[in-house]
């Protein structure tokens, strides 16, 4: 019990960092969407969709691979060889694809960026850094140091919007906002590299292990590069289509429903580096309870909030963006909060597979899931616009996750409590009846309508035992001793 009690201890804390990082997308959205056209909305919108592409290539899948191979690894020597190996490989391929766009620089800024070249030259250069930063990152996630991970993730995050904010609120261009971004990125990375030099010391790698990192981190690519395609190619298909202000129009109702997947996040971070010891070990009855504990508080948070937010869409998008946005938006955030909650179980449910090094078999589901997500955009954000994209992510996002539990099943049990699941189905949708009777208008009414929301889902769900006693002293145990 103490192993799982440290384990949510530290699932609170990258939860508390994920919400962290989600509310200074938030304060930005506001702060850009009143400051500039719903053009360039479109194109700062197409700016991060790309920086969360490159590095799902460059770091050719080994940040996971650095945890999956390191985690369990006490000699010094060896951790050091092994983490520059793979740091000096994701500096060339990152290097070569940051080249690669300014080399054919003119046809992707007529494609994403409304023909803007500065803007391409700025998102090369950001995406070099995020590409590294991530890899270094991945080392405070191996060996579990959650509180430097946690730190570092919130510094990037705020030392861009910080400035970006700034810049944006002085009339500065959206060329220089984006320059904002670049600086969060890069000083992250010189602390971050500072730190582990410090503790590692310096070394010129010698690739012994590579091959077999490589051999476990490639067939990961496919799984990675489609679940970007999933989650944001959307955004190309809407913008070479119909052009980037009906991104500008998609992207605030689409940022606000993918709020659900920064609570998948500490679950996604943690049990990964986690559970590799008890599967080595044949303790497979602490494997199944990590899972369960996992997917069922992964639900109680997000069922919930995703009948919130699919209700408070409107009045929500009317805060933080124009009557514009919010009316031609509002329809997207219902659909992305299941799709939502569907690569929530998704990405708690493939652990099996990974712990298998079954991970050939979820490149290939996220290669079809990609592929269709691709084919089905294609055909329907000509016909039926934003609606259609919002669609296709939600069916493919379930694709996934059935194909999933399909394999997953043969080799551990499912981490499924059906019957909490149903009580908390019912506690949502009472709680979702009470915030659309309300039908709050304004920032003080929408507050006020949220937090009796979360008391009518928690009383009804303690009344109905979907939280047990015991549950509950365990928490309060926790948070005393934390």
């Amino acid at each position: 019990m103490n192993e799982y009690k440290r384990f949510v201890q530290r699932i609170g804390l990258v939860g508390i960092t994920n919400i962290l990082i989600s509310i200074s997308g938030l304060i930005f959205i506001p702060i850009i969407t009143k400051n500039f056209s719903v053009f360039d909305y479109g194109i700062w919108a197409q700016v991060n969709t790309t920086i969360a592409l490159i590095p799902n290539i460059a770091n050719l899948g080994l940040p996971y691979t650095m945890v999956r191979f390191l985690s369990a690894e006490n000699d010094k020597s060896k951790i050091k060889e092994s983490f520059y190996s793979m740091l000096a490989v994701v500096f060339a391929s990152s290097l070569i694809i940051s080249l690669l766009f300014i080399i054919f620089k003119n046809p992707i800024a007529d494609s994403l960026f409304g023909g803007n070249i500065n803007i391409l030259y700025l998102v090369s250069i950001i995406s070099f850094f995020a590409c590294m930063n991530l890899m270094i990152i991945s080392f405070f996630r191996t060996f579990q140091q959650i509180k430097r991970y946690s730190l570092f993730l919130v510094l990037q995050s705020y030392i861009g919007v910080l400035i970006s904010s700034y810049l944006a609120l002085s009339g500065y261009n959206i060329e220089t906002v984006v320059f904002g971004l670049l600086v969060g990125y890069l000083a992250v990375f010189i602390i971050m590299l500072l730190m582990i030099g410090g503790y590692l010391g310096l070394a010129i790698p010698k690739f012994k292990n590579l091959k077999e990192e490589l051999e476990f981190a490639i067939p990961t690519i496919p799984s990675n590069v489609s679940s970007w395609v999933v989650d944001s190619s959307d955004k190309y298909v809407i913008g070479i289509f119909i052009g980037s202000a009906a991104v500008g129009y998609y992207s605030p109702s689409y940022a606000l429903g993918s709020i659900l997947l920064m609570f998948l996040s500490p679950f996604a971070l943690l049990l990964p580096a986690v559970l590799p010891k008890y599967f080595e070990e044949g303790n497979l009855k602490q494997v199944n309870i990590f899972l369960k504990y996992s997917m069922k508080y992964f639900m109680i948070i997000t069922v919930p909030a995703a009948v919130g937010l699919s209700i408070l869409s409107k009045p929500i998008l009317l805060i933080i963006t124009t009557p514009e946005i919010a009316l031609n938006g509002y329809l997207i955030t219902p659909f992305v909060c299941l799709g939502a909650i569907f690569m929530g179980m998704y990405g708690i449910t493939n652990n099996i597979l990974i712990l298998e090094k079954k991970t050939k078999i979820l490149g290939k589901i996220w290669i079809l899931v990609g592929f269709l997500n691709l084919l089905f955009n294609i055909i329907a954000v000509p016909f039926i616009g934003i609606i259609g994209a919002a669609i296709v992510t939600l069916l493919c996002y379930l694709i996934a996750l059935l194909i999933t539990v399909f394999y997953s099943r043969k080799y551990l049990e499912l981490p499924y409590d059906y019957i909490s699941m149903i009580k908390i189905a019912i506690s949502s949708i009472i709680m979702g009846i009470v915030v659309a009777i309300i039908n709050p208008n304004g920032i003080w009414n929408v507050l006020i309508t949220i937090i009796i929301g979360i008391l009518v889902y928690f009383s009804v769900l303690f009344l109905i035992k979907g939280i047990n006693k015991e549950e509950l002293n365990f928490f309060k145990t926790m948070i005393n001793e934390s």
